[in-house]
């Protein structure tokens, strides 16, 4: 895939078949409609293109909205990278850009810039200033300006609804499992490794407090899972928490910590990846620490079976 960042002067030289989204995630749901604009171009001799944008409209557009998002947008574009599309146009969507009509994006910016010959929408999409215009209007805006634009079947029902609302709402109660079937891919933080309290060491429990790269990005639900652990470009398994420390600190701040098994090695300042596998029990307060170490042993235990039991040994 080819990834052009499209500015007010870059010219597009070839026609294309289009669809445009944010694309979070790049889930179930995103994925049929990119299949049915990769069928649609392959019937008209077309190459493929996303086009999206680098933030979340709803983030310029409101001061107050925090994202929680799914993907990082480096993520977002491996992912459709993967998808086997030719080209993805990223556009930087601002105030200004927030303003212009659907008329005016389609004529001025797809056609006459990024020349794009047809445009796949998915079934409930809409964009342009206010949101306020429909399918129709959109093919006639199209056919105004020689552009053909057509309109992709809801996806069956018996696929499951699929959206990045569901995936986050899944996330945000803990069930990653659930949110990896919706996604077709685990869930994933990534950060740098930073000096913690060093509490785990003492308890015979040594972990990695992780800074998060993208601050935009969801953070499950509190509580213990089961994780594949990327660092060093090597892949372990372990055990995360997210939580506040209940039992260590009265009103402490959210920690993400990684407990690598069979893994002993300073890497403080290096890059780590979690991925999501499954979630193990919610966040507890214990009486004092000998609970707690009793507790995580368990917690090893089960981690170590559940990922065992969904990698087959590997």
């Amino acid at each position: 895939m080819e990834t052009v960042q499209i500015t007010g002067s870059t010219q597009i030289e070839h026609e294309t078949l289009a669809t445009v989204g944010f694309f979070d995630g790049v889930h179930q749901g995103h994925r049929y409609l990119i299949d049915r604009m990769k069928k649609q171009a392959q019937s008209a001799g077309l190459k493929t293109t996303i086009i999206t944008f680098p933030v979340h409209p709803r983030k310029v557009l409101q001061q107050d909205y925090q994202p929680r998002l799914l993907n990082s947008l480096e993520e977002r574009l491996e992912r459709l990278a993967a998808t086997g599309i030719d080209y993805c146009y990223v556009i930087d969507f601002t105030r200004e850009f927030s303003e212009i009509t659907a008329r005016d994006f389609i004529r001025q910016i797809l056609r006459e810039q990024l020349r794009i010959k047809e445009l796949l929408i998915g079934y409930d999409h809409q964009f342009g200033k206010g949101r306020t215009d429909v399918y129709e209007q959109y093919a006639a805006y199209g056919q105004a300006c020689g552009m053909i634009v057509r309109q992709a079947e809801k996806r069956p029902e018996t696929d499951g609804h699929t959206s990045s609302t569901t995936i986050r709402r899944l996330l945000a109660g803990g069930q990653v499992r659930e949110a990896a079937i919706a996604l077709s891919y685990p869930y994933r933080l990534a950060g740098e490794v930073i000096h913690g309290n060093h509490l785990g060491r003492t308890i015979g429990f040594p972990t990695a407090n992780l800074d998060l790269n993208d601050k935009d990005k969801i953070v499950p639900h509190e509580g213990v899972y089961a994780v594949d652990v990327e660092v060093e470009s090597r892949r372990y398994k372990g055990m995360a928490y997210i939580g506040k420390r209940p039992t260590v600190a009265s009103a402490g701040e959210q920690r993400i910590e990684v407990h690598i098994f069979d893994f002993d090695k300073d890497i403080y300042g290096e890059q780590l990846c979690l991925q999501f596998t499954d979630f193990l029990r919610p966040d507890i307060r214990f009486d004092n620490l000998e609970q707690l170490k009793e507790q995580l042993a368990r917690d090893k235990r089960n981690a170590s079976s559940t990922l065992v039991s969904r990698t087959g040994g590997a």
